[in-house]
This record gives C-alpha cells, structure tokens and sequence, in this order.
C-alpha cells in the first residue's frame, strides 16, 4: 500500500466567512466552492489540501465534538516565504483579511516568522528560512 495525497479537513461556524479569508489571502479554490457543507483551497505548490466543513459535518464526520480553540490548539500549519519582506508582506495582508496575530514578527534561529489564526481561531504561521 501506498498513500499518494494528504490533506486536512477543519470545522468552521461560517462557510462564507471562511472563504473570505482565505480569497482575500490569494489561496486557490480546490474545486468551485459551492457546497454547503464544504469549502477548500489549495496551499502552496504541491496544492495541499485543506477542507473547511461546516461544524455540524466535521463533528459528524469524526463522530465527537470539536476542540475549543479559544482555550487550546489542535495543529498549526507553516507557510514558506521567500524573504522576511514576504513574510511582513503577508502580515499585512492577514490583518487586512480578518485575521488574528497571535505571534509578531521575530527572528528564530536562522529564520523569520509570524504566527496568525483564521476567523475561526486555526492557526498558521509563515515562515522564511535561508538556504
């Protein structure tokens, strides 16, 4: 056997919301993003995956509750940049699509980061790191 793909799935409260963001960012739609109970986008250049199910699908489909992001974290996904400029680049750009920013930018180790969280409190970082 062999896996060929992986992608996320997440709960979110609003789907039209949820597209907003992510659109205002830049990522690509997975597909026409129709649906009532899922939408996704694609990341990066390999095109990963990340669905965003309405609450009610995603707490069905795992059979249980979500987590509470407001008093914890279930992952956090990092984001490449190319350059610290990119990085404060799309500071910018998450403050200005409804995003919150739960670390500023700062140096660590060889590399540069900021840390922010989706409307829905899923959070993300980008990352620049030096060849």
């Amino acid at each position: 056997m062999e896996t060929k793909r992986i992608w996320a799935n997440f709960g979110v409260e609003n789907l039209d919301r949820t597209t907003k963001f992510y659109t205002d960012l830049g990522f690509k739609p997975n597909g026409h993003n129709t649906n009532n109970e899922l939408r996704s986008f694609l990341f990066g250049d390999d095109d990963f995956i990340i669905h965003f199910f309405v609450k009610e699908q995603f707490k069905w489909a795992v059979n249980g509750e979500m987590a509470d992001l407001n008093i914890g974290n279930e992952i956090i996904f990092s984001l490449s940049a190319e350059s610290k400029e990119e990085v404060d680049q799309w500071v910018t750009a998450v403050k200005n699509a409804g995003g919150k920013i739960f670390a500023e930018p700062q140096e660590y180790g060889k590399g540069y980061f900021f840390g922010f969280s989706d409307p829905d409190g899923h959070k993300f970082n980008f990352l620049y790191w030096p060849k």
